[in-house]
């Protein structure tokens, strides 16, 4: 377990106790975004969620916002699940979070009634970053020196790594906390992505019939497939597998593409002179292959001329550009056709008029 205390607004700011009234109130927010959990046990979806109609067709899991409210006054917890997929300052942090890490992020969060606890103690499969932003919580965390007791408020982040069992209760007042939840990539997952191919190449067929009688026939061929298998794995190029590793990560992300509808339009009108950023928590890795560059993106991947590699080295190292920044490296017209293809491919974004 770690605390550290920052400023309590830099919390705050990244889900509010309106916001999650908003959520909660005003938007067609469904299951299972939503959960309910009351003295350790989890609601049935049912107890909080009705159907609608929309266009002639059903939709179901909506959450419904009079039985939400009704449980929460009688001791239940509302607990707001992937958020880094729908709420946008979240979506950002996680964002920018997973390419620091490298390891995949997950944002809930959980507003508690005073005096309630939504669950019992358990323990996470993952790593835990917690942080308070409205009222406070009791923490029992469990570790190897006993247990600690830990009142969260608005300000103070805790670190629990994998496997802590822990506990908590909402104090006098109403409690909403965010917790990062970090999945971690293993050695033994990236031993097994690079293995798999080798693997998959040994026949999927049927032990010979009568080897329980004769074990060393059967032993003598294992051996056999196991040194081929072996020989393989020596083979292997570490480096690529690396690569393949990156690749999978930064073209396994969801879209995060705000703005994306104002810049479809802008892009229409670009010229040398239009003011471009780098959108927030996306990444720009490249890989040369021979005369062809590839160009990870976050959630796809580009295939270009190699030729563009100085100007695409440009892009990354200017968190603020425009085309014409661009000039020595490629002709007005490659320039244009780069950048606007970077802000299509949600890279690059426009700068509006005014303050940024």
């Amino acid at each position: 377990m770690h605390l550290h205390r920052t400023d309590p607004q830099d919390l705050v700011g990244l889900l509010s106790l309106d916001d999650a009234d908003q959520l909660l109130t005003s938007s067609a927010i469904r299951a299972p975004s939503i959960r309910l959990a009351r003295d350790g046990a989890v609601l049935p979806e049912s107890s909080y969620t009705r159907r609608a109609t929309l266009a002639g067709k059903q939709l179901t899991g909506l959450v419904d916002a009079r039985k939400v409210l009704a449980l929460f006054d009688d001791g239940a917890t509302v607990v707001f699940q992937g958020l880094h997929r729908y709420w946008p300052p979240l979506t950002r942090l996680v964002a920018e979070l997973e390419l620091e890490l490298g390891h995949p992020c997950q944002a809930n969060a959980y507003l508690t009634p005073p005096g309630a606890q939504g669950f019992d103690v358990h323990s996470d499969a993952h790593d835990v970053f917690v942080f308070q932003t409205a009222g406070s919580k009791q923490w029992e965390v469990h570790t190897a020196d006993g247990v600690e007791d830990v009142v969260l408020e608005p300000g103070l982040a805790m670190y629990l790594p994998t496997g802590t069992p822990h506990a908590a209760r909402a104090q006098e007042t109403v409690s909403l906390h965010v917790t990062l939840g970090i999945n971690q990539l293993t050695w033994r997952g990236l031993v097994e992505r690079s293995v798999r191919a080798v693997l998959d190449g040994v026949p999927d067929v049927h032990l010979p019939a009568g080897y329980l009688d004769e074990p060393d026939v059967l032993a003598d061929e294992l051996g056999r497939r196991l040194e081929e298998v072996a020989a393989s794995i020596r083979d292997l190029d570490a480096s690529t597998a690396v690569r393949d590793e990156v690749r999978r990560f930064l073209t396994g992300r969801s879209p995060r593409l705000p703005g994306g509808l104002r810049d479809v339009l802008a892009v229409r009108d670009l010229d040398d002179d239009t003011p471009l950023r780098r959108r927030p928590g996306h990444p720009c890795v490249l890989h040369d292959r021979g005369d062809r560059l590839e160009v990870l993106l976050g959630d796809r991947s580009l295939d270009v001329p190699g030729r563009l590699r100085p100007a695409l080295d440009e892009v990354r190292a200017r968190p603020r550009l425009t085309p014409a920044d661009l000039a020595g490296h490629l002709d007005p017209q490659s320039r244009l056709v780069l950048c606007r293809r970077l802000v299509r491919e949600g890279l690059l974004e426009v700068v509006a008029e005014g303050p940024a």
